[in-house]
């Protein structure tokens, strides 16, 4: 698994995932803050399955000079 999602983006999914889980503990009851769970596991690991399958990299390629 070669990291595809770049730090910035890393940071803004977990932060968005972690917002949609708290969702679990205000507001009504519902099961949808389990979608918060893959931004937060994809944050996480730095790689994105379906920017795997579709060549998506926002990661910086290194320049070999």
């Amino acid at each position: 698994m070669k990291k595809n999602v770049h730090p910035i983006e890393r940071v803004v999914r977990v932060v968005f995932g972690l917002g949609l889980i708290s969702m679990a503990f205000i507001g009504p009851e519902n099961k949808w803050f389990l979608v918060g769970i893959v931004p937060v596991l994809t944050g996480a690991l730095g790689w994105c399955p379906p920017y795997q399958l579709l060549g998506i990299s926002t990661c910086k390629l290194d320049k070999k000079v």
